[in-house]
């Protein structure tokens, strides 16, 4: 016999003796107590899982409810401050709003599991499952101020902080499983930080340790009490905590209430699958048998129309087409998951220039040709990646939101006008300059108010009067139009963007167009021109 088996036969041996003293020892029950009374068992807890281990005896099967909410209620841990008036007053609100509980419902579907297993593993109260119905309704591309990201709002310094990372073709803030991570660890965090108090972990969580802290100094000085509902936090916080707290009440009581919250399945939705490089989002989805919105929607981290050339390499799969997807992805060797292009470098270009042309960004190109520095030369050959569908394919990318966001300005009357960013501009100077309201302004360009703007960056301006041609900041303005198109016989893209006041490269984008390929007659293209510059064409 091994040291190790005699040392587990000589412990199980002793428990089992202490086991039996123990009960020797007790006082006896009364007659009807000892009929209603319950055997030590591993089944109903009585006795530590490591012990049934050592003892042999059997474990008690994990328990499972069929509908994840009756899962996520049963986990709650939190104190119940239903007799708070902030709580009753978020309670009777998200009551009237049964849109919105549909709406966190179907979104949180396809997140939720994950995030109950992440939870579940660190035994921590389950009424966090819902924090990010409170943070971003459950929209993964949600963006707010502070410039908050994700399921979760991270603001950059606290993703910095967790470790998530940030580049120009993948944010971990709306990484659902990075961000989910992230989160609870820092909610764990924080929780350690202020004492076990898990009110005082979410207000740091929203407003920051540093206000948090600062409130509870404040409190002492004066001799007040230092929990939650004491301190005097920003009108955001006290109001963040409540609206958590109400809103698991109302899960909870819904049946009480009358309303109606769709079943979720107490079961995986999606499956995480290693791709070992970078692939076209257009292509995963099609070997998966999914649309491309919906690959977006289980892989919000994704910026761009691929993965990051330097990882994360996985993408989450739903769980019906994963066995799919794994089987395509075999038959195809990593160096056909993207298109690649060769350019001829022309004189003027650059680098930025060119990666902006293709979509890309300058450290793939670099990589790809090995390039120590951004030094090209003119006739020098390249080889780019490039996505395999047209840019608005890519529906879900943030340069396709982005757009999305700018056309939402548009209505009965307005004309679009766009302006470049000068060195010194804010939103607010801008907004200024053209008569319009900064927090439109920032929503047209999907931004909030005190984002900062980048020299060079162009932001449509949506406006009720036609623009004066006779301005002095004519040459700053543009007003810009679609217009289709369609070829006639001896056109070239070079006479067609002479026409427009155009360039080649700019028709070639809008359309996805190789510029070495001839046109058709009948082709239709679509331009973006500006109607200011074609006075007298």
């Amino acid at each position: 016999m091994s040291k190790s088996i005699f040392n587990n036969n000589v412990k199980a041996l002793i428990l089992l003796v202490s086991l039996t003293a123990l009960v020797g020892c007790a006082p006896q029950p009364a007659q009807e107590d000892a009929v209603a009374a319950k055997p030590s068992t591993c089944a109903n807890g009585s006795i530590r899982k490591g012990d049934c281990k050592l003892l042999g005896l059997t474990e008690p099967a994990p328990e499972t409810n069929p509908d994840l909410w009756h899962h996520i209620i049963n986990g709650y841990q939190l104190t119940d401050f239903s007799d708070k008036p902030r709580v009753q007053e978020y309670f009777g609100f998200y009551r009237d709003r049964p849109v919105f509980l549909q709406t966190i419902t179907e979104r949180s579907s396809r997140y939720m599991h994950y995030i109950v297993e992440a939870i579940n593993e660190r035994n921590m109260p389950m009424e966090f499952a819902l924090l990010p119905a409170i943070e971003s309704s459950f929209d993964p591309f949600a963006y707010s101020h502070g410039r908050a990201a994700g399921l979760w709002q991270f603001v950059p310094v606290t993703a910095k902080h967790m470790g998530l990372p940030r580049t120009w073709w993948y944010d971990g803030r709306r990484d659902v499983m990075a961000s989910t991570e992230a989160a609870l660890d820092y909610l764990l965090e924080l929780h350690s930080r202020f004492d076990g108090d898990w009110l005082l972990a979410m207000a740091a969580y929203n407003s920051g340790a540093t206000t948090v802290n600062r409130a509870i100094r404040r409190n002492r000085k004066a001799g007040r009490d230092t929990d939650f509902w004491s301190l005097s936090l920003p009108e955001e916080t006290e109001a963040y905590i409540p609206k958590l707290i109400a809103l698991t009440q109302l899960i909870r009581q819904s049946e009480q209430e009358g309303i109606s919250i769709a079943s979720i399945p107490n079961e995986a939705t999606f499956e995480i699958v290693e791709t070992n490089g970078q692939i076209d989002l257009a292509q995963a989805a099609e070997l998966a048998g999914i649309s491309i919105d919906e690959m977006y929607h289980y892989n919000p981290g994704y910026n761009r129309w691929a993965t990051d050339p330097n990882g994360p390499h996985r993408l989450a799969i739903p769980i019906g087409n994963a066995p799919q997807f794994k089987a395509a992805l075999a038959e195809i060797p990593p160096s056909q998951r993207l298109n690649w292009s060769r350019y001829r470098v022309e004189p003027g270009d650059s680098l930025i220039k060119i990666a902006r042309h293709f979509n890309t960004d300058v450290a793939t190109i670099k990589a790809a040709n090995k390039l120590s520095s951004n030094t090209i030369r003119a006739g020098q050959t390249l080889l780019l990646p490039s996505a395999s569908m047209a840019d608005s394919h890519y529906s879900l990318s943030e340069q396709q939101r982005l757009a999305s966001a700018q056309q939402k300005g548009q209505s009965t009357g307005k004309q679009s006008v766009y302006h470049q960013v000068k060195s010194g501009e804010s939103l607010w100077t801008i907004s200024r300059k053209y008569g319009v309201g900064t927090k439109e302004l920032a929503r047209w360009n999907n931004m909030v108010p005190k984002d900062p703007l980048q020299t060079g960056r162009k932001l449509v301006i949506w406006q009720s009067k036609p623009i004066s041609l006779a301005s002095s900041e004519r040459d700053n303005r543009s007003v810009i139009r679609w217009v289709a198109y369609t070829v006639r016989r001896g056109d070239s893209l070079a006479r067609i963007a002479d026409r427009f006041s155009v360039n080649v490269n700019e028709i070639a984008k809008w359309n996805n167009i190789d510029t070495r390929k001839y046109l058709k007659p009948g082709q239709v293209l679509s331009l973006y021109v500006d109607v200011t510059q074609l006075s007298g064409r």
